[in-house]
């Protein structure tokens, strides 16, 4: 008796090869639904061999430094310097040898629901891992560069043990090791997209507590950026303890 399609469907989910004996045989089958089954089964296939392959070209400059001995290495993110409200959250991370989520990448191509599970998949598999925070008040203090820059060091320093290399987005950490500054760094290096995901989720998070302190401004869904929503409740309550004062349109206010 011939296999049902609802078996057949089931068998082909455990397939991860495109030369698989299995998809030869379901491809020899007649029936339409059959065929349908194993071309959607190719292509998530293909679509996932594809997503792998780009991630081992975002851990090649891991793999150049792992090469050469240098087996700490942090990758270093911000999250939050645009907001007009909130702190400016940083991250560093140092990932093993042998780290294979491979849809870790640069947060802002993520949806809220994979970056919260790949968040707990990257604190499970990292080395280490360490945040930083640059609140409010020190952004309007000494400008949000140097506060960010204030936070990657507070992140780096927080470390169980200090890097022999940093990886970062695009920016000069005060320390004292030695930093492969990438543009759009969190796509090009899986280390910094680590860090890129676990900073987002952390500031998001936090911004959620900020919402039920100050429902009006809808801190939950816009994360302190300036949604019509955060602009009018500005507008009408002024602003909250947390907003950065040397911000347009927040200063424009005061």
């Amino acid at each position: 008796m011939a296999e049902s399609i609802k078996d057949i469907k089931e068998i082909l989910k455990s397939v991860d090869d495109i030369n698989s004996e299995l998809l030869q045989k379901y491809k020899d089958d007649s029936r339409v639904g059959v065929q349908k089954l194993v071309t959607q089964r190719v292509k998530q296939i293909e679509k996932r061999n594809h997503e792998i392959e780009e991630f081992h070209q975002r851990l090649k400059y891991e793999h150049e430094f792992w090469n050469e001995g240098i087996n700490v290495i942090a990758g270093v993110d911000e999250v939050g310097r645009g907001p007009l409200a909130g702190p400016v959250v940083t991250c560093a991370v140092v990932l093993p040898h042998d780290f294979d989520v491979y849809e870790v990448n640069d947060s802002k191509q993520l949806s809220e629901k994979k970056r919260y599970e790949l968040a707990e998949q990257i604190k499970a598999k990292a080395i280490d891992y360490s945040y930083g925070i640059a609140d409010n008040k020190l952004i309007d203090d000494i400008n949000i560069y140097e506060a960010t820059r204030v936070a990657m060091k507070e992140a780096v320093l927080g470390l169980k043990d200090l890097p022999q290399e940093i990886i970062v987005d695009a920016m000069q950490i005060d320390v004292d090791i030695h930093q492969l500054k990438l543009i759009k760094g969190d796509a090009k290096s899986a280390s910094v997209s680590a860090a890129s995901i676990l900073a987002k989720t952390y500031r998001d998070d936090l911004m959620k507590e900020y919402d039920k302190q100050y429902p009006e401004y809808d801190f939950a869904n816009n994360a302190g950026y300036g949604t019509k929503k955060h602009l009018d409740a500005l507008h009408k309550y002024g602003a909250t303890p947390i907003h950065r004062r040397s911000f347009k349109p927040v200063s424009d206010l005061l």
